[in-house]
């Protein structure tokens, strides 16, 4: 892999390509021909994603004397079509005290709905939903397209939700607004998501298997979340391919992981059988950025970060290893027993933002991306040509309560 590669890659890929869209699909079909193109066989495999089409949506606020304002918003998918009035509230914060006042209100939240803050609302009455994202001091006026994701809602009623521009969620509080009223219109249907599969087979039936997910959300091009992390995975073929190795190595480019990693989810739940036979999983999330620190979150024993540590300062590799859960496709592997870890190199929303606009191939560094890629794939070779991986099949009873609090099976005792 070389600069010129690095950037074909990035150009190639420069475009919005959310979960279960056609773009998508172009991107799993580009990924899929840069494997074979490199030398490892690989095929897509389908998963169903809930999709909805919003066909209208309006927020309109009523001010302190009665003057009536229209909000410029977008509606989330999958909270169903609908309209409610009410008075509206900004909730900054969803404590128990904070919640008493949501009854009958339309809320507006400073974070977004996770799975107890949907509980939360619906058990303390409110009536809507209002979220926003942006930045006040940005010039543009994008707003995401958000969605209420299944896993959170359950057999639970849904609520109208709406999302804004920070700016207007700053100017509504500020003026007072009094009441609320959210319309939304939409088609729900099931539509299809793939994963990409490519394989370099080893000496032996078990595997290390690396993932690393393509999709991106509805205002991203994603170069950096997480265009960069799939090259990762191609530097790695294309510098191991034909190099004798112990261990199978598989490369999962998972999709629809920004809607709450379905594709590794997927993944893990149709290969159940198998997973015996994965011996880690190493995740690449985000790398190569001019500015930021590399850093591997470990789902698995104190004696892999330790190692990660000792590999990175042996190379004059900066890294920072730590244990605990990491919000990407390592995560569902390491739920399932699988020893897994993640690797990013994290820059700050200031220097390389996420999940929006600012996410180009502009904050990436060809250097800074084959360097990465250098370390990652001097790591994955070690591991696939061990005569047996080290690393033990077992998660620890910490990480094993973050995986219980990050997937909503228990409550964050925060």
């Amino acid at each position: 892999m070389n600069r010129k590669q690095v950037r074909q890659i990035l150009k190639d890929t420069d475009y919005i390509h959310t979960s279960g869209t056609p773009e998508e699909l172009k991107t799993a079909e580009y990924l899929k021909a840069a494997c074979e193109k490199l030398g490892a066989a690989a095929h897509l495999e389908a998963f169903p994603v809930d999709m909805a089409e919003v066909k209208a949506a309006s927020l309109t606020v009523t001010l302190p004397g009665g003057a009536k304002r229209d909000i410029p918003c977008k509606g989330y998918k999958l909270c169903g079509s609908g309209e409610v009035r009410a008075p509206f509230l900004y909730l900054p914060d969803t404590d128990p005290a904070s919640l008493s006042k949501a009854k009958g209100c339309i809320v507006m939240l400073d974070t977004g709905i996770g799975f107890y803050t949907y509980r939360d609302l619906l058990e303390n009455g409110a009536q809507g939903i209002v979220t926003y994202d942006g930045n006040i001091n940005f010039a543009d006026r994008d707003i995401d397209h958000k969605e209420l994701r299944p896993y959170v809602v359950g057999e639970l009623p849904k609520l109208a939700a709406v999302s804004i521009n920070a700016k207007d969620a700053f100017e509504l509080v500020k003026m007072g607004a009094a009441e609320a009223e959210i319309r939304v219109e939409q088609k729900e249907y099931k539509g299809e998501s793939h994963d990409v599969i490519a394989e370099l087979p080893g000496e032996t039936d078990e595997w290390i298997v690396m993932t690393a997910h393509y999709d991106t959300t509805p205002l991203s091009r994603g170069s950096y979340d997480n265009m960069s992390g799939c090259i990762g995975l191609l530097a790695v073929i294309d510098a191991l391919h034909g190099i004798k190795h112990r261990y199978g190595l598989r490369f999962i480019f998972c999709g629809s992981e920004e809607r709450g990693l379905l594709g590794s989810k997927a993944y893990v739940a149709a290969h159940e059988e198998e997973l015996p036979k994965i011996a880690l999983n190493i995740n690449l999330d985000m790398i190569g950025t001019y500015m930021g620190r590399f850093i591997a979150r470990v789902s698995a024993e104190e004696g892999l970060v330790q190692y990660i540590r000792y590999f990175a300062s042996i190379r004059g590799f900066g890294i920072k290893a730590s244990m605990g859960v990491y919000s990407s496709d390592s995560t569902p592997f390491a739920d399932k027993g699988v020893p897994a870890f993640s690797f990013a190199r994290l820059a700050g929303g200031n220097m390389a933002p996420i999940h929006n606009r600012y996410d180009t191939p502009a904050v990436l560094s060809d250097k800074q991306i084959l360097e990465d890629c250098a370390f990652i794939t001097a790591f994955t070779k070690e591991m696939a040509c061990a005569v047996k991986c080290p690393v033990k099949r077992e998660i620890p009873e910490k990480v094993k309560k973050e995986l219980d609090e990050y997937l909503g099976r228990k409550r964050r005792e925060d």
